[in-house]
């Protein structure tokens, strides 16, 4: 709970920083500007890369294989979109972070190392259901 709290708190504070910061360089109007082609660039990068993932599942499904890394790049997509949907630049910077697949492999790694740990710990079940 702490660390989410932190995390609404700490963001928003930061985004406002930056956009302050930039906006006194650069002025207001472009700095909106900035703001709103990296949303709609973004935006437009987590549509069509998600639909090029659901294709892959689709895929993979009508195969009989389980598409467990494409699942994991929708994943990774779609909090990629939620973070440039968020104004400010510090979250598309994040967001287009993510996007790019390059960088979406390490966010991966981290995924399935976060995963195996919760998997190994006692406390935290997981349930498979035929």
């Amino acid at each position: 709970m702490g660390k989410l709290f932190l995390f609404f708190v700490l963001v928003p504070i930061a985004e406002l920083y930056v956009l302050i910061s930039i906006g006194s360089m650069i002025g207001v109007l472009p700095t909106i500007a900035l703001v709103i082609v990296t949303a709609m660039a973004g935006a437009y990068l987590a549509h069509m890369q998600g639909l090029s993932v659901m294709l892959r599942v689709r895929e993979n499904l009508a195969q009989g294989f389980m598409p467990a890394e494409d699942l994991l790049d929708g994943l990774l997509i779609f909090l990629a979109g939620m973070a440039l949907v968020v104004p400010g630049l510090i979250t598309d910077a994040a967001g287009l972070l993510i996007l790019f697949p390059l960088t979406r492999n390490l966010f991966k790694q981290w995924l399935r190392k976060k995963f195996d740990a919760w998997r190994q710990n006692p406390n935290v079940q997981i349930r498979f259901y035929d």
